[in-house]
């Protein structure tokens, strides 16, 4: 078994200064890895995980939620001040 060079969390990184905006083949030459290595774990580590998927759809949840308790309290605001502007006008 060969021990591996890189850390997930390394790997992470390096991915992350490509994204930043570096250049690949500078990102190839600091780090001592090829090119075929590079585009191997950006198709590998670049995609989101089933753990980002739930997280992303749980959010999604709690964002429309809150938009539907938010909409009722509006709703809510808006027949109080209609009422008070009726009592007012009487």
């Amino acid at each position: 078994m060969s021990k591996k060079r890189f850390k997930e969390s390394e790997i992470q990184r390096i991915l992350q200064e490509y994204k930043d905006g570096t250049p690949i083949q500078q990102i190839i030459n600091n780090y001592g890895i090829s090119q075929a290595t590079f585009y191997n774990w950006k198709a590998k580590y670049s995609r989101p995980t089933m753990a980002d998927i739930q997280s992303f759809n749980k959010l999604k949840e709690d964002h429309d939620r809150l938009k539907r308790m938010f909409a009722d309290l509006s709703m809510e605001n808006l027949l109080l001040k209609t009422q008070l502007k009726s009592k007012e006008s009487q």
